[in-house]
Formats: structure tokens, sequence, C-alpha cells
């Protein structure tokens, strides 16, 4: 168990003292990261054995909404309260959440319980990117960026395998198989609390503020319609009356969360101000545009390698080993480069280019494409996702005040994952839109019939190897094509990311930690208050002295009496 970390009293760390914090933090990260993936391979296993197949997006939607919204409160609390007693908030409704989930018995119960484990996860990972910036200077950060990006990409991979692994076994220890993708959470999350309490030792002043419950409450409600129709938009309808509903109160949701953070000042949940940063405001448009095509495209892919190449949730998982190499590549070889030279607006640019050809070209896969050739095609974008994630985060803390580093960090996450919600509905309904059109007619063009008393069902693809071949490949071709044009919109909207990545202004990176210039700002004003406190008793004794002057008997008797 690493020693306790003591905080040097100008706020400056060791090498050794930095790597025994991320320690903890990145534990935090990995539970976070793996919750993401992990339950996607078993979700319909989960929905089976809870009778509740046909709810199964309410689990994943629960958990968008509540994580998504938590993300921007965790980061002002933060800055108000301090990183630590966050981070350890998170992660305890992470791990309750986790529990609750195991013991599950219904979808319903499942939604509510993931709900509740979202809180939780919307702070671990904006706190942890919060918490390195506090004590790794800007210069510096780009070194150490890849240590989090092999928790990402460890989890990535790991999290299909895992949850499929789970959902395959009838019971361990007598639990049933699925339940144990929460309560694996519980141990992992229990010594990642132990080791954040024993060296994570971050000073902070209280900042008085109130909180921003108002600000919170209007983004509740322009946000919530907004995810639950991003969801549930294929099934509803996107012209159905409980669409316009959701586009009508989202949009007066967030019509008034602008209005009442405009009245809240520096006390808002968002302080608007921050826009008037044109790193800020142009870096949360970029982290949205990144957001939307990296989603979109991150939930095609493995759409293609189940449907088209026949490939097992678990064995999916394993085959993007090449996007996953390839953003850890990039997000190393760019840290370093950035730590040597200071250097770092290159790096979202080159990497938005590379997400718009690794997107294009993937619009050449077809039902036969060898799987090496999208191999490449990932790899491609994988090095694009790798050089702009990280350096996103790292010019918009570097643009901001210090006091505003959680509410930075946080927004970073925030605009991701909001684009990230837009794309996934957004490419998922253009693909199944695309393949209910262009099965029939590659089934027609190749002259192929279902057998009869058979009909083909988008829903349910799980007996599509059963088919014969003649049947099955003009399907596969309709399912590749639809794919096709889901990279093709993909790779045009991230054009705009490549714009917005131009537009970043370059400035030049902190030399010392937020931490550190926080203790100097604070020194410097205890000296400003000590300064002015000497002039001011300096001008009270210089104006007794000529009051005693003037007065010389009250001098004498004063002197007598002494």
């Amino acid at each position: 168990m690493p020693a306790p970390v003591s905080v040097p009293s100008d706020g400056g760390l060791s090498h050794k003292q930095i790597m025994t914090i991320l320690s903890g933090l990145m534990l935090g990260m990995f539970l976070a990261a793996l919750d993401q993936t992990i339950v996607s391979t078993a979700i319909r296993t989960i929905g089976d054995d809870l009778n509740g197949l046909s709810v199964q997006a309410w689990v994943t939607t629960a958990f968008l909404i509540t994580s998504t919204i938590s993300t921007p409160l965790f980061g002002k609390l933060s800055d108000i309260y301090g990183r630590k007693p966050l981070f350890m908030i998170a992660i305890t409704i992470f791990i309750a959440g986790s529990a609750l989930c195991g013991l599950a018995q219904s979808m319903y119960e499942l939604a509510g319980f993931r709900a509740f484990q979202g809180i939780g996860a919307g702070g671990i990972m904006p706190l942890a990117l919060a918490i390195i910036g506090d004590i790794i200077p800007p210069r510096e950060r780009a070194r150490y960026q890849g240590y989090f990006m092999a928790v990402f990409a460890t989890s990535s991979v790991l999290g299909p395998v895992v949850g499929g692994f789970f959902a395959g076994q009838n019971d361990i220890l007598g639990v049933i198989g699925w339940r144990w993708i929460f309560y694996i959470n519980v141990p992992i999350g229990i010594f990642a609390l132990f080791v954040v309490t024993r060296v994570l030792h971050l000073d902070h002043t209280r900042r008085d503020h109130r909180i921003d419950w108002t600000g919170a409450a209007m983004l509740v409600v322009g946000l919530v319609p907004l995810l639950i129709i991003a969801e549930q938009g294929r099934t509803w309808g996107w012209g159905s009356v409980s669409a316009y509903v959701c586009y009508l109160l989202g949009a007066a949701g967030i019509a008034a969360f602008v209005w009442v953070e405009s009245k809240a000042g520096d006390d808002a949940l968002l302080p608007l101000r921050l826009f008037r940063n044109r790193n800020f405001a142009v870096g949360s448009a970029q982290a949205t545009i990144v957001g939307l095509g990296m989603f979109g495209g991150i939930a095609a892919i493995p759409l293609y390698l189940q449907i088209v190449k026949g490939a097992s949730p678990t064995k999916a998982g394993l085959l993007l080993l090449p996007l996953i190499g390839g953003m850890m590549i990039a997000s190393l070889a760019s840290g370093q480069i950035t730590s040597r030279t200071g250097r770092y607006k290159v790096f979202p640019v080159i990497g938005s280019v590379l997400m718009v050809a690794g997107l294009l070209t993937m619009t050449q896969i077809g039902a036969d494409t060898p799987l090496w050739q999208t191999d490449i095609y990932m790899a491609i974008f994988g090095l694009g996702l790798g050089m702009n994630m990280q350096s996103i985060v790292l010019a918009m803390q570097n643009s901001v005040d210090p006091r505003d580093m959680g509410v930075a960090t946080s927004s970073v996450t925030f605009f991701r994952q909001v684009g990230g919600s837009l794309g996934t509905a957004i490419f998922l309904s253009i693909l199944f839109t695309g393949a209910a059109n262009n099965v029939p007619k590659e089934l027609a063009k190749s002259g192929a019939q279902l057998p009869p008393g058979q009909s083909f069902d988008l829903n349910d693809t799980s007996g599509l190897a059963s088919l014969p071949m003649q049947i099955r490949h003009p399907i596969l071709v309709g399912f590749s094509d639809a794919m096709d044009m889901v990279f093709l919109v993909g790779g045009l909207v991230l054009i705009i990311g490549v714009v917005l990545s131009i537009m970043l202004k370059e400035v030049p990176l902190r030399t010392v930690s937020g931490q550190q210039a926080r203790v100097a700002a604070e020194n410097a004003e205890r000296e400003s208050a000590h300064a002015d406190l000497s002039v001011n008793e300096a001008s009270d004794n210089g104006r007794e002295n000529g009051d005693a002057a003037s007065r010389p008997e009250i001098t004498t008797d004063i002197i007598v009496k002494h």
C-alpha cells in the first residue's frame, strides 16, 4: 500500500508523489470506464432473466441521463468544497448503486438502480481529470496521459469480454452470473476508496458560494427530455406526439437554464463568463462534435463486426484492439511531444483530420471486406481519437483560472456525453432505417427468398447465422451498405471538428499546477493584506504622533503616569 503523500508548502509534487496519487485516480477511472461497456454484452441475457427485454433501452437511458446531468454539478461542487470529498462521494454512490443493481428483481428496478449508479459515475471521470489539473502543471501533464489512456483502453477491451463471461455463467458462488457484472464493482470500488483516502491530500480553501440548485433543476428539465428522445426516438418515431413533447420541453428547459445562469454570475453551475474565453467556447463545441462522431462511429463498428462478420460480443470487443491501440499510441506520442515542446494545438487538428479520414475510408467496408483492411481503418480512427481526447481537456484547463478547474474539466466530459448521446441516436437511426430499405432491395436483386413462414426482423438478428448463404449474403450486403451511410455522415460531421480545432488558440502552457497557482495566489493575497495592514498602522501611528506633538502637555502627562 502506498504511503500518504504530504503536499509541499508551494503546492508542487515530485514524480513519485504524483504516481502515488495517480494509483488511486486510475482505480476510480477504471471503474467508470469499465461500466460503460461491461453491461452492453449482457443486456439481452439480463432482459431475458428479468422478463423485460422490451424495456432494456431504459436501463441504458437511465444511466445516461443521471451521469450526464451530475457531471457539471460535481465539477462545480468540487471547486467550492474541494476535489477529494466529492471524488469519494462519487465513488461511494457508484459502489452503492452497483450493489443495488446486482439485487434488482425487475428491469424497472434495474433501470432505477442504474440511474442512481449513474449519479456517481458522472463525477468519477471529470473529478479525476480535475485532480490531475490540480497536481500536474499543463506543460508536464501530457506525460501522464498515457497511463489514463491505458486504463481507458484496457477497460474498453475488458468490458465486453468480462460482461460476456459473466452473462454466460449460470451461477458463480450461488449467484446468477450476470449479477456479478455489478457486484465486481464493489470490492474494486472499496479498494479505490481506501487508496484515495490514504494517498490523496490536497489543500483547499473553501469558497463562499451558494449552490446553483435552480440552474441544476433547469438543466434536468432541458436535458432529460432530449436524452430520452435520443434513446427512444427510433421506437417512438421522430415525428410522434411523444417526440414533439420532448423537443418542446427540452428547448424550454435549455432556454430557462441559460437565463438562470446569466443571472447567477459566478455562482452559476456553468458560469456563462467562461464562454467569453475563446478556447473554452471552441473546446466545448469541439468536445460535442468529437463526442457525436466518436460514439456514432464506435456504436456502428461493433454492430458491423457482430452482424456482418458474425463475431460474438466478446470477440467483437477483442476485434476493437486496433482502434484501442491507435488511441493509446497517439495519446502517448502526443503527450511526450507536448511535454517536450509545449505545443499542443497541432494534435487536435491532425487528430480531427485522421478521424474524418478513418470514417470516410470505412465507407469502403462491405460484406466481403477482409478484417485486416477493417483493422487499418479502425486504427486510423483510433489515432485521431487519441490525439483529440486529452488535448481538448488540456487546452480548456490551461485557458481558465485555476479556481474554475473543476467546471472546465467537467464541461469537456459533459459536452462530449451530450454529443455522444445525440450521435448514437442519430447514427443508429440512420443505420436501421437504411437497413430496412436496403435488405429487401438486396434480396430482390439476388432473387433470394426467405423460407415460407419466415420473416427477417431487424430487431432480432440472432437467427441470421442459420439462414442459407444465398439468403444471408444479400442481408449482410444490405446491412453493410447502411453502415457505409453511417460512416459517411459521421465523417462529414467531423469536418466541423477540423474547423473548430483550427480555431483553437494556442495559449502557452503554464509551468505550475493548479494547486501551485492557487497557493501562490493565496500567498500574494496574504502579503498584500499584510502590506495594507502595515501601511494603515504606520498611518495611524503617524496621526497619533502628530497629535501628540501638537499637544505636548498631554504627552508629558502620559509619560509621567507610565
